[in-house]
């Protein structure tokens, strides 16, 4: 057996451990699960990528968020809550 020390901030280590509890596994048991997959793969075992969106895409996604935005200022949470399952 071998040591491998790594640093993360504390949000991440306790959102992992709580993710991987429930799927049974420990932080060490995930860690070597994906060393394995990286030697299967031959590299990352996923995608890696900046994603890249188009001027009409991010105007849209602004758009979108200030008609939210619009939509429950100044409304109490219930009438919110009533809009949405009105929608």
């Amino acid at each position: 057996m071998s040591t491998i020390q790594f640093r993360t901030d504390e949000a991440t280590k306790s959102e992992c451990g709580a993710l991987f509890s429930q799927l049974g596994l420990s932080m060490t048991d995930a860690i070597n699960i994906f060393l394995k997959q990286a030697i299967m793969h031959g590299g990352l075992p996923f995608e890696v990528k900046v994603p890249r969106y188009n001027a009409t895409t991010i105007a849209a996604l602004d758009d979108m968020e200030q008609s939210k935005a619009k939509r429950i200022r100044g409304k109490s949470a219930k009438a919110v809550l009533a809009e949405l399952k009105a929608d």
